[in-house]
């Protein structure tokens, strides 16, 4: 699991704006390689701000919020590269095929391209794929104090066994948890 400051770095150091709005929205969504890589300009909702997911384990269809400055960073790549149907199209050696691909980025360009991020920051020392943005997202999003429920819909888990995994990686409320305890139920016993 990367912190929030990692993640961050990470993202900042991005230069390409295909890896900078590809890593971001994974890890702002909390999306599968995979997901990702198939989006649809037609999975962005701008009104509902949302995102499609389409192509999850399983086959199963969810939507999750898509941040604003995610949306935003998406406009602006999509302008860089304006094809109809793929959010993030193979561009091609030359960065020319873009508008006419009909697949997406190569995995190994993506995975390629976190890996020489991380090279570039020797204050993370921790291995990091694709797969641990979105590790870190539900992370986060848990941290933060977002129900276990809406963690396991946006990560498209099928039990909440699956989604419970991201607890035991964060303490983040066990140090309140007698604080808590203690405002509840105080009093009681004096009944």
């Amino acid at each position: 699991m990367l912190s929030i400051d990692e993640v961050r770095l990470i993202l900042k150091m991005a230069r390409k704006p295909q890896v900078k709005a590809f890593l971001t929205t994974v890890y702002s969504c909390g999306l599968r390689l995979s997901e990702a890589l198939n989006l649809r300009v037609t999975d962005i909702d701008s009104e509902r701000m949302t995102l499609r997911v389409r192509d999850g384990k399983g086959a199963k269809e969810r939507y999750v919020p898509l941040p604003e400055s995610t949306y935003l960073l998406l406009r602006e790549y999509w302008k860089t590269h304006r094809n109809k149907r793929l959010v993030f199209p193979a561009l091609g050696r030359r960065h020319d095929q873009g508008p006419t691909a009909e697949k997406p980025m190569a995995i190994s360009s993506v995975q390629g391209a976190l890996r020489r991020i991380l090279k570039q920051l020797p204050k993370i020392r921790k291995h990091a794929t694709i797969h641990t943005l979105r590790h870190s997202y539900a992370t986060h999003l848990i941290e933060a104090g977002v129900n276990l429920r809406i963690v396991q819909q946006y990560l498209g888990h099928a039990s909440l066994v699956n989604t419970m995994i991201y607890l035991h990686v964060t303490d983040l409320g066990n140090d309140d948890a007698s604080g808590r305890i203690n405002r509840l139920m105080g009093g009681i016993a004096d009944e």
